[in-house]
């Protein structure tokens, strides 16, 4: 993963970060992007008028899209918000889990948004029981989920059940039904005849004190 440098508000006129920042905001609500037209309408001014700041922007390296496609705009890890603390953290070299290898120094950066990036957008929730220890999945753990409605078999959702609680657990299909499978001896599946999908979980954080 490269290094390059971020790009802060200072080299932004208002108006490109206001754009950025709906469409950041647009696409967690969401889960997709903004068109030019949505967002000429939020901001009062002609789609060609977004045209020009959106090809601005992806001079800069700030902005992606294609021309072939309405939803398309993506933000680069090259962005960093004033209203929010950046997600990059220095990487600095290995460290063996095994035998002792020679440490190596590095110049590089990794950036959480960038490492779990998702093409339908992607949520954080804190998790609460320990149901889904197993696989490695504590109380008080952080899980970023892949916003999905559809979910293959062997998975960890986020589902929401009938009654409307949702719950972390391993999704399979079953003949007449489905099954939400916890990873711990401790507790039961849960059966229901269908179930919303809200996310597939991609990734853990885990915190040390």
């Amino acid at each position: 993963m490269s290094s390059r440098s971020s790009v802060g508000c200072s080299r932004l006129t208002p108006k490109q970060l206001r754009i950025l920042t709906l469409i950041r905001d647009f696409q967690r609500k969401n889960g997709y992007s903004p068109t030019m037209q949505e967002l000429a309408d939020v901001l009062d001014v002609s789609k060609v008028t977004v045209f020009e700041h959106v090809g601005a922007l992806e001079k800069k390296g700030l902005l992606r899209h294609s021309r072939h496609r309405a939803r398309s705009l993506e933000l680069t890890s090259r962005v960093e918000f004033p209203d929010e603390p950046s997600s990059r953290l220095r990487m600095v070299g290995h460290i063996a889990a095994g035998l002792p290898i020679e440490a190596i120094e590095n110049e590089e950066t990794i950036d959480l948004g960038e490492v779990f990036h998702a093409p339908r957008g992607a949520f954080v929730l804190k998790v609460r029981g320990d149901s889904m220890i197993d696989e490695q999945i504590r109380d008080g753990d952080l899980v970023v989920v892949e916003r999905r409605e559809l979910a293959r078999d062997g998975e960890t959702v986020v589902a929401l059940l009938p009654d409307g609680e949702a719950t972390l657990k391993k999704f399979y299909r079953e003949r007449n039904r489905v099954r939400l499978q916890p990873a711990n001896s401790a507790y039961e599946p849960i059966y229901v005849r269908s179930v919303q999908i809200q996310g597939v979980v991609i990734g853990v954080i885990r915190r040390y004190r």
